[in-house]
């Protein structure tokens, strides 16, 4: 029996290195830095993947995409997500919502939070009012307050689509 709603969450933590783009929620943001990585280190549609892999139970985007595996290298995040929202799409389920957080003390994301909201909701066929995306700092505590990278944080429901035979 499929459930009618399941819930995922997922975590991704991503170190700064010189020399790449910042990638968030598939939007490149200015900075002097970028985040490190075998894909292109987007550490928001990372948590988004694994939170909706971790919702039915198939595993994490390590699972789906070794880094290990040199067709993955610089790899697009989007691509990543699509192809996770594809496994939801067929296991008989659709978005509910995606509730996201974005944990690091420079660049201030707020003037990209709605064009990544918009662009989430594209990549994963939903409204943009199911996709909750904000960011905070650390207080300057640990890593990301540090600035060496960033983290991201993410909740997901996902609704059955069709009843069971």
């Amino acid at each position: 029996m499929k459930l009618p709603l399941r819930t995922g969450f997922g975590f991704d933590v991503h170190a700064f290195a010189e020399n790449r783009k910042l990638i968030l929620g598939g939007v490149e943001i200015a900075h002097n830095k970028g985040l490190l990585g075998h894909s292109d280190a987007d550490v928001l549609l990372h948590a988004i993947s694994d939170a909706l892999l971790g919702a039915l139970a198939l595993g994490d985007i390590g699972k789906h995409f070794p880094e290990t595996d040199p067709k993955f290298k610089d790899y697009d995040s989007k691509k990543i997500l699509t192809e996770v929202y594809d496994m939801i799409i067929s296991n008989g389920y659709i978005i509910g919502n995606v509730d996201a957080v974005v944990a690091l003390e420079r660049p201030k994301i707020s003037p990209y939070v709605e064009i990544i909201k918009m662009n989430i909701a594209k990549l994963l066929n939903c409204e943009p009012d199911r996709v909750s995306i904000k960011a905070t700092t650390t207080e300057k505590l640990g890593f990301t307050g540090r600035e060496e990278g960033a983290a991201a944080y993410a909740s997901v429901l996902i609704l059955k689509t069709e009843e069971d035979d």
